[in-house]
């Protein structure tokens, strides 16, 4: 529709020129309705000529997301048109959507001008309902676009960034690309030390500075918590990675306090051609998993091997529930032996899987149950058909030992862990004393505080409880002081070997671990002994428990019984 022509208000007069007035509002009405992005600078010239037009000094649509919003005075402004003249405010329309979203619609007249008359009145309270109705047309969709595209931090979420790969996909500008995703390493731990309001800071910070990195070309989106991906050009991923592998990031710009920030990632370069977003998905997620809970770099970019790995990964993980039901799962038994009398003391039960008449060796299904709480099934599991081998035993007059059986790190987060350990040697009827519960050194607070309340509990009802591999965790010396042990489990890294200095040094230190240890009246394992050298290192020491190849592998049950008959036992 042509623009009518400019003309000059007649002000003080009623009379209006109607056909001036209905050119300006059908230009008015189309440009609010039309579909696609809005020309805010055309509205705005329109409504200035139809504030011109209608004696309005000053026009105000207001937006408040909520009641809360209006109470606080949290508005957001849209002026059509303001004369810069002293006004008065005459009308106000005022509308709460069904989202509870306020539109209000602010009307103001020339201080000393005549009042309206009822033509004009009425003409303007028409443009106050339009462009209220265009406040909740626009809000309303830059409301869905914000509860679609971004999280209540405010942060760009997955569905974001699945638009944006597609959108570039489809397109044909999605070569020279790179994705990624990526955790902040050790943020609970962060959030703990810092507090919540910090580390809020600290983690806008650090996604700010990789925003701006990547620039417009890329984007950077929230999986949740201090998870993210992010998609960038391909020349970014070195800057960027640098940016992961270490970051001093502001919190506190009073103090200039900053935090030292490094994350896992796992990226994948997009070749050029390819558009199929789910699979790059999939491919960033492989990748990640790998640099994770692999043990190797923290920074790994996905390739063959890492695809391969996954399917076995989601192998494992479907054929594990079957497999619990089927009774796959063996307990095989390693001896601890009395060096001193070189008799069978006790044993640590250890699993195997029998799956198809092949045994699966642990390695490869023992770090995949530890990504979910599978492995705690496995552990209560192994701990049932442990005390079910304890109790035959028994009724059948042997002589039984004490049987350590492992808990994964995951039983820390069970409140009722005590409970369920309990409940599984009582059913089965095996006196306390026959059970060691074995567990690993944690790495946080939380954690260590959980750790230290089980082990207490099972001591009050006689069911011993050892640390497994001290020495390789942060904490080692913070375990033995705080928590009260039965048996030390001392790792086989300490044990001493040839005459290198290395060596050398492991004997020191597995001395007095072993003296500190029997001074705190604990019971000390060596783990790993594989040499006649080794089991006189213990002998000296006076760490009476051996474990290891010297004296056994790990047996299955059948052999293990006829362990349990000897009177000495044989030696590798």
């Amino acid at each position: 529709m042509n623009r009518p022509p400019e003309t000059q208000p007649r002000t003080g007069t009623p009379y209006l020129h109607q056909m001036e007035y209905s050119g300006y509002l059908d230009r008015l009405l189309d440009l609010v309705t039309m579909p696609g992005d809005y020309d805010f600078k055309a509205i705005y010239q329109t409504m200035a000529e139809l504030c011109k037009l209608l004696r309005v000094s000053k026009g105000v649509t207001s937006f408040y997301r909520s009641p809360q919003h209006e109470r606080l005075g949290k508005v957001e402004e849209f002026i059509g048109y303001d004369s810069g003249k002293p006004s008065k405010l005459i009308s106000r329309e005022r509308v709460v959507m069904p989202s509870l979203m306020i539109g209000q619609c602010d009307v103001y007249l020339e201080e000393g001008q005549e009042p309206w008359t009822p033509a004009e009145t009425e003409r303007i309270s028409r443009i106050q309902h339009l462009m209220l109705s265009f406040l909740s047309k626009n809000r309303l969709g830059n409301e869905i676009e914000r509860l679609t595209f971004y999280d209540d931090d405010g942060y760009l979420n997955i569905r974001y960034f699945l638009r944006f790969l597609r959108e570039r996909a489809a397109s044909g500008r999605m070569n020279g690309m790179v994705a990624a995703r990526f955790n902040i390493r050790h943020f609970s731990g962060l959030n703990q030390e810092l507090g919540r309001m910090s580390c809020n800071i600290l983690m806008n910070n650090f996604i700010r500075e990789l925003r701006d990195l990547i620039g417009a070309e890329g984007v950077v989106c929230r999986l949740g918590g201090d998870n993210f991906v992010l998609a960038c050009r391909a020349d970014q991923v070195t800057v960027i990675r640098e940016r992961f592998e270490h970051s001093s990031v502001l919190y506190d710009k009073d103090t200039g306090k900053c935090a030292d920030i490094h994350c896992a990632a796992g990226f994948f370069i997009i070749p050029d051609g390819y558009g199929d977003v789910d699979d790059i998905l999939n491919k960033i997620m492989a990748a990640y998993d790998t640099a994770r809970n692999g043990g190797r770099d923290e920074i790994v970019f996905a390739n063959e091997d890492i695809l391969s790995e996954k399917d076995k990964i989601l192998q494992i993980q479907q054929m594990f529930k079957p497999a619990i039901e089927n009774e796959e799962f063996l307990v095989y038994y390693q001896p601890k032996i009395d060096v001193f009398g070189n008799r069978l003391s006790g044993a640590e039960a250890l699993c195997r899987w029998r799956h198809n008449g092949v045994i699966i060796p642990p390695v490869d299904f023992i770090p995949v149950l530890e990504r979910s709480l599978d492995i705690c099934l496995l552990d209560f599991y192994m701990l049932d058909h442990v005390c079910q081998d304890i109790r035959r035993w028994l009724d059948e007059g042997r002589d039984a030992v004490r049987v350590s059986v492992n808990l994964s790190r995951k039983h820390m987060v069970d409140a009722d862990l005590f409970d369920h350990i309990v409940e599984i040697i009582d059913r089965n009827q095996v006196p306390h004393e026959y059970i060691e519960i074995e567990l690993t050194e944690t790495t946080t607070d939380v954690e260590f505080r959980e750790l230290k309340n089980i082990v207490q509990k099972l001591q009050r009802v006689g069911i011993s409880a050892s640390v497994d591999d001290f020495g390789i965790g942060y904490s080692s010396l913070n375990l033995l002081r705080e928590i009260p042990w039965n048996v030390l489990k001392v790792d086989k890294s300490f044990l001493p070997g040839d005459c290198s200095d290395e060596q050398n040094r492991n004997s020191v230190l597995f001395k007095y671990v072993i003296a500190m240890a029997r001074e705190l009246g604990l019971e000390c394992v060596a783990e790993g002994v594989e040499t006649r050298e080794q089991v006189e290192a213990l002998r000296e020491n006076a760490c009476n428990l051996a474990q290891g190849f010297y004296y056994d592998r790990p047996l299955p049950v059948e052999t293990f019984e006829k362990r349990l008959a000897q009177v000495e036992y044989p030696v590798m």
